[in-house]
Formats: structure tokens, C-alpha cells, sequence
């Protein structure tokens, strides 16, 4: 269900210029010499915190196309100081028109939409229409993180990272059952790993070239 715009949301992520901008990376991109890694659909902002604090070497992008949530998320950065995170209010299906060919090192995909409906399959992150935008952008070797609750997402995820000529590793289907210290779980990996339900993992690779 898409979220209602707040009023006056605008005018409160201009309090945030620092933070958000809607369609452009060159303002916010203060070191163009580290690694970039970006999250698609980054929501309230948890992941991308944690792990930007984690990791004060790599510039950090968040992608939203709900600006009330990335509001959310702008507020989080500015509470941690992050000076190495960057929001952007953007949908998804045009990240080919923000980034240069081989720009970006790493995609984070954490708990998408799953779309179940097979009409609907098109609109996956990680159908292999999707799958070859995010070529484009990443470097030789760069990666895709991926995780998911919906194991009917995750199996189809994996032949569209076949079909896309993309090697596959670290595939689990519990990462909670062995899982890795620097994991970072996201607000829906909690909920759903407190009923019950296992986290789906792997790591999808562009090839060298």
C-alpha cells in the first residue's frame, strides 16, 4: 500500500539538502575515489545507517521513492552524523539514468516487494530486466546483496541471476541458522525472524570481465 504524503513534506526534507535530493548524485557525492554502495528502497533508513557507521571508508547511497519514509531515514543520518550517507528520492526502474556505466560497487536489495501475482513479475527487483539496469551501473566484480523472507521470491530470484549471467555464492535459505557477526538486520528482517519465518541470503556477482 503506498504511503499518504504527509503535508508539508517538502519543506521539511529541504531542512535536510545536506542529506536528501531528489534525481541527482553529483551534489552529494563528496568522495568520488571510495567505493560506492547503494540500497535499493532503503526505507526508515535502519540498514543503511548501521552499516555506513560500520564502514566510514565507503560512500553510502539510499534509494526511496517514498519521501515521507526518507525522511524518516534523513533524520537517522543526521542523529548518527553520518557524513558518509546520501538519500535519494527515486524510483528504481530509472537507476540507469543516475549513475554512470560502472559506477556503483555493491547493491543492497533487503526485503522487496515480492510481487506473488506472475503478471506482476516485471516488476521484482531482481527480474532479469531489472537485473541488466544494475549491470550497467556496477563495476566488474561488483555485487548484489539480496536477501528475503518469501522463498518463492528467492528461488525465482535465482534463475533471473542465471539467466543474467551472474555468479552466485554464500546461498542460504536460514541465514539466522549460522549467522555471519557482521550481518546487519533490517526493521522487517527482525519482525520476521521473531515469528518464526527464515531470511533467504545470497550474493549475486558480476564477472570480471
Amino acid at each position: 500500500m503506498r504511503l499518504r504524503k504527509k503535508p508539508h513534506i517538502d519543506e521539511k526534507l529541504a531542512g535536510f539538502a545536506d542529506i536528501v535530493t531528489r534525481g541527482n548524485v553529483e551534489p552529494i557525492i563528496k568522495d568520488p575515489a571510495r567505493k560506492l554502495y547503494v540500497e535499493l528502497g532503503t526505507g526508515k533508513g535502519d540498514f543503511i545507517t548501521q552499516i555506513a557507521e560500520r564502514n566510514p571508508q565507503i560512500n553510502f547511497i539510499g534509494l526511496e521513492v517514498e519521501a515521507t519514509v526518507v525522511l524518516a531515514a534523513a533524520r537517522k543520518v543526521r542523529e548518527k552524523n553520518l557524513a558518509n550517507v546520501r538519500l535519494i528520492v527515486f524510483d528504481v526502474s530509472n537507476i540507469a539514468e543516475l549513475f554512470a556505466e560502472h559506477e556503483v560497487d555493491r547493491l543492497y536489495i533487503n526485503f522487496c516487494d515480492p510481487w506473488p501475482k506472475k503478471r506482476h513479475a516485471k516488476r521484482r527487483l531482481t527480474h532479469v530486466l531489472f537485473l541488466e539496469l544494475y549491470k550497467r551501473i556496477l563495476t566488474a566484480g561488483g555485487e548484489i546483496y539480496f536477501k528475503t523472507d518469501n522463498r518463492g521470491l528467492f528461488d525465482f530470484s535465482l534463475e533471473q541471476f542465471a539467466e543474467s549471467g551472474l555468479d552466485v555464492r554464500d546461498v542460504t535459505n536460514d541465514l539466522h541458522a549460522a549467522e555471519p557477526p557482521d550481518n546487519i538486520r533490517t526493521e522487517y528482517e527482525n519482525k520476521f525472524s521473531a515469528a518464526g519465518v527464515p531470511i533467504n541470503f545470497c550474493i549475486a556477482r558480476v564477472a570480471n570481465g
